[in-house]
């Protein structure tokens, strides 16, 4: 008996091995990751400290004891290695590290309280469905809140005393990283049911989108306001090459944040945004061939200049969700960006680099900082991308 078989049944197999194939390497690159991060694992719950990157010679250098905005990162691996392998020692490490900044979520002179705490208590809420976990985030968001002014639209970023800020001769800065914090008070709005939180993270959104990018969908790293009027006193960088720069990681928060607004409000302007960010990202004449951006879009040294490992994580994980969007229309660089962080390039030796898992991040460097050394953070959108690969089976 002769057998034939649809050309609809053969692109079905195709797309099926293919889909295997996907998911056989965010698995095989997730389980590289915790055999890379088990030992970091084992130091930090030793120590009792946080791990953000390393020193020169190679040793850890752990999260500062006061204010560092990197502190809910490892704790977030941490939670995702555990939602992942359902290894207890995850959960306990989790546990363990956001303890010690459990005090902080009473902090109204930081507006860094989404990253510290929506990372890790609010990974270890959706994960665990634990209520104690919910009460962190609603007292985190109830501080946060305190830092929004009416009259500029938005939330306070840095506060301008006793730090290298206060030098700037600024009145009200907002930073676009800030964008990602708004992500907790929308989860709160659903836990409590009260839309203050909620309708803050729109208005900062919007007064964001108004000023904060320039109309090819670059974005300025700061705007500094005038707290009584709202209006804008300057546009500038602090992080990036110069004011009119497009710092690498900087549009990465933009793009990740938008998306996020778009999930939250279904409004179509922040997903059109977010497209519009995504089109400067990846048509720019200086976005890289492998995906991972140079430290910043106009650095005078291109090619030579430092790659951002942390920049590709946040913007593979940021066009991930954009994809579900959009009939999948940014997977393909989404993926291809992992592709290349999962490299030599990128991705360290097993037991190398501290433990982290990927190298070659930049976390200042106009101040010299954390230059082409690895970063909690990196890490953690890295391993978050690679679990939404996992989760959509592809």
């Amino acid at each position: 008996m002769k057998v034939t078989i649809s050309k609809a049944v053969i692109l079905s197999l195709v797309l099926i091995l293919s889909a295997c194939k996907t998911a056989e390497f965010s698995e095989k690159t997730l389980k590289e990751s915790e055999e890379q991060l088990t030992p970091l694992r084992t130091i930090s719950v030793k120590e009792n400290k946080i791990p953000r990157t390393i020193e020169k010679d190679g040793k850890i250098r752990w999260v500062l004891e006061g204010y560092d905005w990197t502190k809910g990162f490892w704790p977030g691996v941490c939670w995702m290695q555990y939602e992942n392998t359902l290894d207890p020692k995850w959960k306990e490490a989790a546990e363990l590290n956001q303890k010690i900044f459990l005090a902080d979520k009473d902090l109204t002179n930081d507006h860094d309280l989404g990253f510290l705490f929506n990372n890790s208590y609010g990974k270890a809420y959706k994960i665990t469905n634990d209520p104690k976990y919910r009460q962190v985030l609603i007292d985190a968001s109830n501080s946060l809140i305190t830092r929004f002014n009416k009259n500029v639209g938005c939330i306070q970023s840095w506060d301008l005393k006793d730090n290298w800020q206060s030098k700037k001769g600024w009145s009200f800065p907002v930073i676009i990283d800030n964008m990602m914090n708004l992500e907790m008070l929308f989860e709160v709005s659903i836990l409590t049911g009260d839309d203050k939180y909620k309708n803050i993270a729109i208005t900062h959104a919007n007064t964001t989108m108004k000023n904060h990018f320039r109309p090819d969908g670059s974005s300025y790293h700061v705007v500094d306001y005038n707290p009584q009027t709202g209006s804008v006193n300057s546009k500038i960088t602090a992080q990036g090459y110069a004011d009119e720069s497009a710092w690498a990681r900087g549009q990465a928060w933009g793009l990740y944040a938008y998306t996020m607004c778009y999930r939250y409000t279904k409004d179509k302007k922040y997903l059109d945004f977010a497209e519009k960010i995504a089109k400067f990202i990846l048509t720019n004449p200086n976005y890289p061939q492998d995906g991972v951006p140079y430290w910043d879009f106009n650095a005078p040294n291109i090619p030579n200049a430092p790659r951002d490992a942390s920049s590709g994580a946040i913007l593979a994980s940021g066009l991930i969700e954009l994809s579900t969007y959009t009939n999948d229309k940014y997977l393909k660089q989404a993926t291809h960006i992992l592709k290349s962080l999962a490299s030599d390039n990128y991705t360290a030796k097993l037991g190398e680099n501290g433990h982290f898992v990927l190298k070659n991040s930049v976390g200042s460097l106009p101040m010299g900082n954390e230059v082409s050394v690895p970063l909690n953070y990196a890490d953690y959108y890295y391993i978050e991308a690679l679990m939404e690969l996992k989760k959509r089976g592809i």
